[in-house]
């Protein structure tokens, strides 16, 4: 049995050992949480390349010691040549998920980098951005050991990529999937990463890298301009925030879920449960996840288009509303599908205190497939999840940013702790940090315990028609049965399932003593010393 890692002078945790371990190098260097965490969110972006890249979007929420935390949004917009007409001249009813058209947004995430960096000289960082990027350089240009992920989705998705350029000369060796523990190399993406040490990373958006991704771009037919890079910068904002019994909880604000994800925990604090793992557990938490979804699918997109505030539904009126549309014997009927997603979260603490909750994605395993020559950058494809119908909530329009599942969660709690959390697994998300949250805070599980324990995923089976709640098959006997009793529509599915996401968390307390937990259905590792 796995037991919580514990640690005082700081830890990261990351779903790819690799990544971990290069932010904790940064913070024995003396670095502090977001120095750790840039230097983190580059190496996984090399070593779980069919999880995210330097080619997506990310997401931050911090928390200074004693002061307020604050969010980055480092989202991508639609280009300015990424119209509806666009498509429908070249032939689509929807944008593709893969190919040059299916990368039509610019890709925010070194933004971030850049953005959370320049926070961090506040707070006393003062490593070099060569040495943050140091360890990522060197798995992209010596090789790193594919995983069985990597081997699993690439037999999984190539069958896809015909229409991707770039995708086979990068993740195929002579034609063929490469095998757990072949070395894989990267030397375009080391050669990039290598440039924004040197010149600094800005230069992804207004430098040397920025002409080589629009030419490139252009080659290959994407919408996505150098002018769209020259355009785009990241943004400080204020987290979303919802007071409960337990402390204050932190989300991202839209175009992410992260109000889906305070929602859930705030009507599950209104709800009784005397015990984690059992039926009304389960039940419970699902039951809200319905209830906070439908708010989400009917006000979250870009804000710039919102009619509401998102605060407005984290009101205690509006939480108790949605608590009390939770019937605690009976399952509600559920029709949406599943979003899907790939995605990592990391998160970091250093010894003074400050938290990182972090999120990097390509949205589906692969993103676009499309592998930019020069660079060597796999491109996200976020914006596939636009609509070509004029009036939906999530039409395309220039210069939109997509609506998006990420959203790395944060507390600051009453008995002084404060803990990072989150996960990746598109839909999945809010339901998973629901769960792990609960059984830590509510129930007193160790992070470890609340991360391994069997979870649920409610939603559409991908490439099937009938709505489900996926379960893992570890819960103790009679759940399952009280489950499908009360009208839930469950599918079992392989224990410590991939369906299930890759979460982790930490949590500091006021000694100074951190805990963190990883998840075993990952690569992953909590890192400390």
């Amino acid at each position: 049995m796995l037991h919580s890692t514990y640690a005082t002078n700081g830890m990261v945790v990351a779903p790819h050992h690799l990544a971990a371990e290069a932010g904790l190098d940064v913070l024995r260097d003396g670095g502090n949480a977001i120095e750790a965490m840039v230097a983190a969110a580059a190496a996984i972006a090399v070593v779980y390349p069919f999880m995210n890249s330097i080619g997506g979007d990310g997401f931050w929420i911090v928390a200074p010691p004693g002061g307020d935390p604050v969010a980055i949004d480092a989202c991508g917009a639609a280009a300015q040549a990424a119209t509806i007409d666009f498509y429908r001249s070249h032939g689509h009813d929807a944008i593709p998920a893969r190919g040059p058209h299916a990368a039509l947004t610019a890709a925010g995430t070194i933004s971030g980098w850049r953005a959370a960096l320049e926070l961090s000289v506040q707070y006393g960082g003062k490593l070099p951005l060569s040495r943050l990027l140091a360890e990522a350089i060197g798995h992209a240009r010596n090789g790193m050991a594919v995983t069985d992920g990597q081997q699993s989705n690439t037999l999984e998705k190539m069958g896809q990529m015909d229409a991707a350029p770039g995708f086979a000369d990068t993740f195929l060796a002579n034609g063929t999937v490469p095998q757990p523990g072949d070395l894989f190399r990267q030397p375009q993406l080391a050669a990039t990463l290598e440039r924004l040490a040197e010149a600094g990373l800005d230069d992804f958006y207004r430098g040397d890298i920025a002409r080589a991704i629009g030419d490139d771009l252009a080659a290959v037919g994407s919408p996505v301009t150098r002018g769209d890079l020259e355009s785009h910068s990241a943004t400080l904002k204020t987290p979303l925030s919802l007071r409960t019994s337990a402390g204050t909880l932190y989300n991202m604000p839209p175009p992410t879920q992260g109000l889906a994800s305070l929602l859930i925990l705030g009507a599950f604090d209104q709800l009784e449960c005397s015990e984690a793992e059992g039926f009304d557990f389960v039940h419970l938490l699902v039951e809200a996840t319905k209830q906070a979804f439908e708010v989400r699918d009917a006000h979250i997109t870009d804000p710039a288009y919102m009619q509401e505030s998102p605060g407005s539904f984290l009101t205690e009126p509006a939480i108790t509303s949605l608590a009390a549309a939770v019937d605690p014997k009976k399952a509600q009927a559920w029709q949406r599908g599943a979003e899907k997603g790939d995605t990592v979260w990391l998160g970091a603490i250093d010894r003074d205190g400050m938290a990182v909750s972090f999120i990097q994605s390509i949205y589906w395993e692969f993103g676009s497939g499309v592998v930019l020559p020069q660079s060597g950058i796999l491109w996200q494809n976020r914006g596939a999840s636009f609509s070509l119908e004029a009036g939906n909530r999530n039409e395309l329009t220039p210069g939109r940013k997509p609506f998006h599942t990420l959203n790395p969660a944060l507390a600051r709690l009453d008995d002084g702790r404060v803990m990072s959390y989150g996960t990746m697994g598109g839909e999945g998300q809010p339901q998973t940090q629901a769960a792990v949250f609960a059984r830590h805070v509510r129930f007193g599980h160790s992070l470890q315990a609340a991360i391994t324990a069997p979870r649920w995923l409610l939603g559409r089976t991908w490439g099937d028609d009938s709505n489900n709640l996926k379960i893992e098959p570890r819960f103790a006997p009679g759940v399952i049965e009280a489950l499908r009793a009360a009208g839930h529509d469950i599918v079992e599915v392989e224990p410590f399932s991939d369906l299930m996401g890759h979460a982790g968390a930490l949590a500091r307390g006021p000694d100074g003593v951190i805990e963190g937990g990883f998840d075993p259905r990952s690569d992953g590792r909590a890192a400390g010393f």
